[in-house]
């Protein structure tokens, strides 16, 4: 594969907005210049993840992570650099040129992941095409509309149709070019029979990215045996632990709200997206896991779980709560109430009043069932209608265990406990550790004397192992020792602009320190070749302490106020204390001359030696002062 030419690079760099790239993964705020947010990469509280729109750079003062936004893309996507490059470009409209050496159009696409993302964004188009174009999915497009979901949400989501014949998906790929070996690792086919699709006779739902790439199939049975629903194997653009399905139609507006509704499947939520509820989105066939709270807490503070009715879906908030809690986001659950069924135009079955309403409303499985039942007004509403997760669990503990006996009580208390571990203030705990003391109405001190003792328990510590750590302290680069030199090749780095008249006046002989030389000679490297930005010069540095060490002051903005002045006074200070140190060896020289003169001994070599050294004096002298007095 041609490699991507410096020149394209580094105009992929300069259209780079920072800000905007870094800003699809986290929500960043303009703190004087300083782009903050909270760290993508470990779990904290409080925003220590920085960006510096200048340089290009992130660093988090949290954990130590930094480099250059290119770098960050890469991290964040899994991708390698010339997939990042190619990425950034298409964002920015930069057309790329590549190296002579081959067919660049062909070989330009041919990796892997982006190989994938076209063939998934075919077979979506050809599912859809099959749903609402022809005969063969009819009765599936029956079946979508008879669940209230309207012509407009299938084509906002892209709903398709897989046939009946296993075969026919891998017949039609296959005339369009893709090869045998390619299929087989498409994750579409099953891996014994590699002509045989993943999917039959199912309603496909497209699984898309942040970005909007179709990355995987989501399939519901419409007939015949087996699971429910199925999904597409995890590929190298696929990991459902770290998808949310229409995570990129919802996240507009969860970043507008800073709130997101968590649903349980896919048609729970394109309901409450035709309900005009668009910050919703749902796991991917499993619960709602770490990284799925961590990818929200990016963009959002609180989340409102909108999940089934029955044991399973009960179980399954009560797990997401915690791992809410666990991942710094707010959790509410939503519980239809009489007051916001009051508030609007129901559309109710003849004879029911709005007691009959609310008790059917509450007695609907699903978001999906009451948009069927009753219209969108009624399902917009009532998830408006929600509850503290706390207040939650206290009435869930009390359905579930007979709280007017001890033993029930003892049970309800430790049902929560894990609640309480999994909140980040002691102060909060504290609170909320007496409010299920009054609800279970039992001494408050005996509740907190059962709490610390579970809390140290090993059972306790295992049940609570899935993520809750406390935040880390400020990461701060190891093995550097900051000194004038390391401070001016470090301002030279971030303002490499200035680089040419740095080195004219300072060479590499006048650098003792070992990290100063490092990055001098990446520097000279970089202007030998005439490449620029720090993400040409980073990978030149030896050192990975040095690296980080450049990446963590240039995030701090450190070197970029009054660069010309940070470069001229430091020359001078390099320079003035390699003088005076030659100054104070030629003194000591002198001295021992002196010495040894008094001792008769070789009086006339010394002689010759202390004039010479004192003709040297007379000059170094003379160039302390002009230094001094900015005469370089």
């Amino acid at each position: 594969m041609p490699f991507i030419t410096q020149s394209s690079i580094r105009e992929v760099i300069d259209k780079m907005d920072a800000v905007a790239v870094v800003g699809d993964y986290v929500r960043l705020e303009n703190r004087s210049g300083r782009f903050m947010g909270i760290c993508p990469f470990h779990k904290e509280k409080t925003p220590s993840f920085s960006v510096n729109p200048d340089l290009k750079l992130y660093h988090c003062f949290g954990c130590g992570k930094g480099g250059t936004v290119l770098n960050f893309v890469m991290e964040m996507d899994k991708l390698s650099f010339p997939e990042a490059v190619e990425s950034l470009a298409k964002r920015f409209g930069v057309v790329l040129q590549y190296e002579a050496g081959g067919d660049t159009e062909i070989d330009k696409n041919a990796s892997k992941t982006e190989a994938l993302f076209e063939l998934y964004a075919r077979v979506a188009g050809s599912f859809h095409y099959l749903l609402t174009q022809t005969p063969l999915g009819g009765p599936a497009l029956a079946y979508v509309l008879s669940r209230g979901i309207s012509h407009e949400m299938v084509e906002k989501f892209k709903l398709g149709y897989a046939p009946t014949d296993r075969y026919w998906l891998y017949g039609f790929l296959s005339k369009k070019g893709y090869s045998e070996e390619f299929l087989a690792v498409s994750a579409l086919f099953a891996q014994k029979y590699p002509r045989m699709s993943f999917f039959a006779d199912r309603l496909i739902f497209p699984i898309n990215d942040r970005q909007g790439r179709t990355v995987a199939f989501g399939g519901r049975l419409l007939s015949g045996n087996g699971p429910k629903y199925l999904n597409t194997p995890e590929s190298v653009v696929y990991k459902k632990g770290q998808t949310l399905f229409a995570i990129d139609a919802a996240l507009p507006e969860i970043k507008k709200t800073r709130k997101a509704y968590i649903a349980e499947g896919y048609m729970d939520v394109i309901a409450l997206h035709q309900a005009g509820v668009t910050n919703a989105v749902a796991p991917l066939g499993t619960a709602f896991t770490e990284e799925q709270a961590r990818l929200l807490r990016r963009f959002a503070d609180r989340v409102s779980l909108v999940f089934d009715s029955d044991n399973a879906g009960q179980a399954a908030a009560v797990k997401a709560i915690l791992t809410c809690r666990r991942n710094g986001l707010t959790a509410n659950v939503v519980v239809p109430d009489k007051t916001a069924l009051m508030s609007m135009n129901s559309r109710r079955v003849a004879g029911d009043g709005i007691e009959d309403t609310l008790k059917r409303v509450i007695k609907m499985k699903d978001p999906a069932d009451i948009l069927k039942e009753f219209g969108k007004e009624v399902l917009k509403n009532s998830v408006k209608s929600d509850i503290l997760d706390f207040d939650y669990l206290i009435a869930r503990c009390k359905e579930v265990y007979d709280t007017n006996e001890s033993e029930g009580k003892v049970k309800a208390a430790a049902f929560v406990f894990p609640y309480l571990e999994a909140l980040d203030s002691d102060v909060v705990r504290d609170t909320v550790l007496g409010q299920l003391a009054d609800a279970l109405r039992v001494d408050r001190e005996a509740v907190r004397n059962d709490y610390n003792k579970r809390r140290t328990s090993a059972s306790f510590a295992r049940n609570a192992a899935t993520g809750n750590s406390q935040d880390q302290q400020p990461h701060r680069v190891t093995g550097i020792r900051m000194n004038d030199e390391l401070f001016l090749l470090a301002v030279a780095a971030v303002n490499d602009s200035l680089y040419p008249q740095f080195r004219a006046r300072i060479s590499i002989k006048e650098i003792d320190d070992p990290a100063a030389k490092d990055v001098f000679i990446a520097l000279e490297d970089c202007f030998v070749h005439d490449e620029t930005g720090l993400d040409a010069l980073l990978p030149r540095i030896d050192s990975e302490n040095v690296r980080k060490f450049i990446v963590e002051r240039g995030a701090s903005k450190e070197f970029s106020s009054n660069p010309k002045q940070l470069i001229s006074d430091g020359i001078k200070r390099i320079k003035q204390k390699r003088i005076e140190r030659r100054l104070a060896n030629i003194v000591t020289e002198l001295r021992l001359i002196e010495s040894s003169q008094n001792k008769d001994e070789n009086i006339y070599r010394s002689a010759a030696l202390y004039e010479e050294l004192l003709l040297e004096k007379i000059h170094v002298d003379a160039e302390l002062r002009k230094l001094k007095e900015n005469k370089e």
